[in-house]
């Protein structure tokens, strides 16, 4: 049995059949006999109607009610993968930044994790449940809401697998791992079974989208294994590891 991380983003959990879907590859994971903890992104572009609502109401708003704002997105994301797999048969509990224990800086709009503490969680777990994390968030010192800026809901899955010693942190995005292009505009593009976090570190400084910079950098501090796969399919994605380790030994790695 392995402690799997995984995380979906945005356009995993786009509409309530993208959530469905999601959760019945949860629970796979699931009854594979894997316990499960999972960090969500917002709903498709949920987060950037949220913005444009914002600026609506005022040109500059105060940067904490932003953060108050902008933690929404992804509780409803969460809110609606736990009911989806309690529809499905399994049980779901799910989880605010702050409950889940993500403790960061003061710096609104683009806080640090500090300290990840995420006891509900490991409870949650503990009690047969797969424990649903709002990602992109905290609380800061105040116990006000903060977010963590771009790429924020993969540093969180990395951040929750890291505290939980989970095995790997999957990421689950709109393609197949990490290419050697874009694969939705260069067909030819390669996919690349396994890459060193240096490696992946310098494709996010040069600008590639599939992991922020601020992920990698976490996950190669903690040696913790990251998945990059598709959310579409059940094809093997790509495995971000430290140099010399055998991907056959990152579980759930077909």
């Amino acid at each position: 049995m392995a402690l799997i991380v995984q995380k979906f983003g945005g356009s995993s959990v786009a509409d309530s059949d993208s959530i469905k879907r999601v959760a019945k590859r949860i629970i796979a994971t699931k009854k594979a006999g894997n316990d499960v903890a999972v960090v969500v992104s917002a709903m498709g572009d949920t987060t950037d109607d949220l913005i444009e609502q914002a600026l609506d109401m005022d040109s500059n708003p105060p940067a904490r009610e932003m953060d108050m704002l902008m933690t929404a997105g992804e509780r409803i994301s969460m809110s609606l993968l736990a009911m989806a797999i309690h529809a499905q048969g399994e049980k779901a509990h799910s989880f605010t930044g702050s409950q889940a224990g993500f403790m960061t800086d003061a710096r609104y709009g683009a806080a640090h994790i500090r300290a990840v503490h995420p006891h509900r969680v490991a409870e949650a777990l503990s009690n047969g449940e797969v424990g649903i994390v709002a990602g992109f968030q905290g609380v800061n010192p105040d116990g006000d809401a903060t977010t963590l800026g771009r790429g924020g809901s993969d540093t969180s899955a990395v951040a929750l697998a890291v505290a939980l010693h989970a095995d790997v942190c999957e990421i689950y995005t709109d393609v197949d791992g990490v290419f050697t292009a874009d694969p939705r505009i260069v067909p030819t593009a390669r996919r690349i079974p396994m890459i060193s976090y240096e490696e992946m570190m310098e494709m996010a400084a040069s600008g590639s989208k599939i992991l922020a910079l601020r992920c990698v950098e976490y996950a190669q501090r903690f040696h913790m294994p990251i998945h990059v796969r598709s959310s579409f399919s059940h094809r093997s994605g790509t495995v971000i590891i430290p140099q010399g380790v055998n991907p056959d030994t990152v579980p759930n790695y077909e």
